[in-house]
Formats: structure tokens, C-alpha cells, sequence
């Protein structure tokens, strides 16, 4: 027999210090909280942005602006963009769903065709809003620009 290879028995020593189990434990009494004050009482929850008793951050800080719930949010897809996909795919038609189809735009957002680049094409395009340019670009090479 070693005597420097003795272990306790297994399971006979606690590794998890189990606060609150009298003086004895060294844990006892106050169980590490504290003496008095919120943090010390059972139940007690942090609040979220909680600064102890300062004006927390969200309310310091000044709120500017506005924000329209009503706005309509568009997915801007451009004249080169559709040239570029008429060209590669072959297309004659481009509507909604093949805009969302090649990624475009997400499935169910609004599309506006915007006239940045140049259309050669002649294309049939679908969407729910033109800007000027882009509606006199598709109609000078005799498409059709329908607003949905």
C-alpha cells in the first residue's frame, strides 16, 4: 500500500458548494448575497436595461424622427439587370414570379424597375411600380410596361 495514491471513495466528496446550509458551511447566513436590497431577497429579476437606479440608457438618450407605418418598401430591380436576364435565359416575358424565381427579389416583396442601363430587348415586363425613365426605356424598343 501507497499512501501517496489514496483517493476518497467515490461519490464521497460534494464538488458543488451548496450555499445556505447553516454557519458550518462557510456559505451560510447571508448565502453569498449580500445583506440587504433587492438582490438579496428571493425571486428577485433583473430588469432588462437596469442600471441601478439611474435614468437607463433608452430613456436618456433623445428620440428623433419619424417613421411611417404606411410606407411602401420596393425591391429595386434595374434595366440592366433584366437585359442581362433576357439575354442569358431568352426571355420575352419577365414577370413577378420570374424575378423571384431567379432571386431578385424575395417572394411576396413589391418590385420597382428603375431605368438605370440600357434595354436593347424588346420584353414584356410585369411589375408593381416604373420610374419615368425606366417605363420610356422599355417602351422605345416596343415593350410593354405593366403595373400591377
Amino acid at each position: 500500500m501507497d499512501l501517496s495514491r489514496l483517493k476518497p471513495a467515490p461519490h464521497s466528496i460534494r464538488t458543488k458548494t451548496r450555499k445556505g446550509r447553516g454557519q458550518g458551511s462557510g456559505k451560510g447566513g447571508t448565502s453569498t448575497r449580500g445583506n440587504k436590497g433587492a438582490q438579496s431577497r428571493s425571486g428577485y429579476v433583473k430588469q432588462l436595461g437596469f442600471e441601478g437606479g439611474q435614468m437607463p440608457l433608452h430613456r436618456r438618450v433623445p428620440k428623433v424622427g419619424f417613421t411611417n407605418i404606411n410606407r411602401k418598401d420596393y425591391k429595386i430591380v434595374n434595366l440592366d439587370t433584366l437585359e442581362r436576364l433576357a439575354k442569358q435565359q431568352g426571355l420575352e416575358k419577365v414577370d413577378l414570379d420570374t424575378i423571384y424565381k431567379h432571386g431578385l427579389a424575395k417572394k411576396g416583396s413589391l418590385v420597382k424597375i428603375l431605368g438605370k442601363g440600357e434595354l436593347n430587348t424588346k420584353l414584356e415586363v410585369q411589375a408593381h411600380a416604373f420610374s419615368q425613365s425606366a417605363q420610356k426605356a422599355i417602351e422605345s424598343v416596343q415593350g410593354t410596361a405593366v403595373k400591377l
